[in-house]
């Protein structure tokens, strides 16, 4: 039988009412008595659930409604419309017992105080959640030495890199041990090593306590080595929610396929689209659903020493989501 979800989301929806008035003095001047306004869908009615333990990708471009909607399962704003649960809470009603098991971090966010060592902000959030003394020193301990940052903790916090600022506030808000965590951009603006490290982190986070995440992230490379689930949102509605292996099976429109021959003269244009060359390896851009003719054919053609094929970047499928979901807007306008 399948678990519970632990996430539920149904029809939720946020909408913003923003003013509207042209340029010039006299349109400033009739907005005082006759104020006009527009409504914008932040987020237009999505739904979907994520079990326990399940490490879940939310991805979009900016503007999508992804941090919207990350702030909504937080509590920290009030939906429109619809339904939102978590762990069996309803998040806007912020709930202190709801509060103690959810994180969410926000990579361009700081809640450790600036001019204090980073410490100090963790026992200021071991006396705000209550935590007890001997689980609060074995669990920062673990997270110290995971994150390999002994030496730093005892520097002023502004004293930091962004990257070991980065580690203080994963290690901040993950003392209490959240059962939920939510991940806006956790390792923008960090080098490649940080960003690695990062990830190694949540991976061993979610492993030991089988903590539920819901990442969002610009760099495909975060959600390729945590995530098996993604959810594509665009404009505030939902593309796709399956497995990251199927998204490349139904929006990918075409395979790389690699040839090395022994016989370097060979010239394979006449097979696909020659996107690189090295050597003796040619790599060729074809039809998904004719990449085993193709391969047929050059394997019958040609002595071949080493032959591979490849679905395309995920940066790329991501793109053809996104690039499908704007021409259906137009034509459903």
């Amino acid at each position: 039988m399948a678990p519970e979800p632990i996430i539920q989301v149904e029809a939720l929806r946020k909408i913003y009412r923003v003013p509207v008035r042209e340029d010039g003095l006299r349109a400033a001047l009739r907005s005082l008595v006759q104020r006009k306004t527009r409504d914008i869908a932040a987020v237009g009615g999505i739904s979907f659930a994520v079990t326990p333990g399940e490490v879940v990708g939310f991805l979009g471009p900016n503007g999508a409604g992804k941090t919207t909607t990350l702030k909504m399962l937080s509590g920290l704003l009030y939906p429109t419309d619809g339904v939102a649960s978590v762990l069996g809470h309803t998040p806007s009603r912020r709930q202190p017992e709801f509060l103690r098991q959810i994180a969410l971090i926000m990579g361009n966010r700081n809640q450790l105080q600036w001019d204090l060592p980073a410490l100090d902000s963790f026992n200021l959030n071991r006396a705000i959640y209550r935590i007890p003394m001997d689980q609060y020193i074995a669990t920062r301990d673990a997270f110290i030495e995971l994150l390999e940052v002994g030496d730093l903790v005892h520097k002023p916090v502004r004293n930091l890199s962004l990257g070991e600022r980065m580690k203080m506030e994963i290690i901040g808000a993950l003392l209490h041990r959240p059962r939920v965590l939510y991940l806006d951009e956790p390792t923008i603006g960090l080098d490649v090593t940080m960003q690695k490290r990062i990830r190694s982190f949540v991976a061993d986070y979610n492993q030991r306590y089988g903590a539920t995440v819901l990442l969002t992230s610009h760099y495909m490379a975060d959600v390729a080595a945590l995530c098996q689930r993604v959810i594509v949102i665009h404009h505030g509605t939902i593309l796709f929610d399956g497995q990251l292996s199927a998204l490349s099976d139904r929006f990918a429109a075409y395979k790389t396929i690699g040839i090395t021959l022994d016989d370097v003269t060979v010239d394979l244009a006449g097979y696909g689209t020659i996107v690189a060359r090295d050597g003796a390896l040619t790599k060729l851009q074809v039809p998904r659903n004719e990449a085993s003719r193709v391969t047929s054919r050059i394997l019958a053609d040609y002595p071949v020493l080493d032959l591979t094929i490849e679905d395309p970047p995920i940066e790329d499928v991501i793109e053809q989501v996104f690039a499908q979901g704007a021409t259906a807007e137009v034509a459903a306008t």
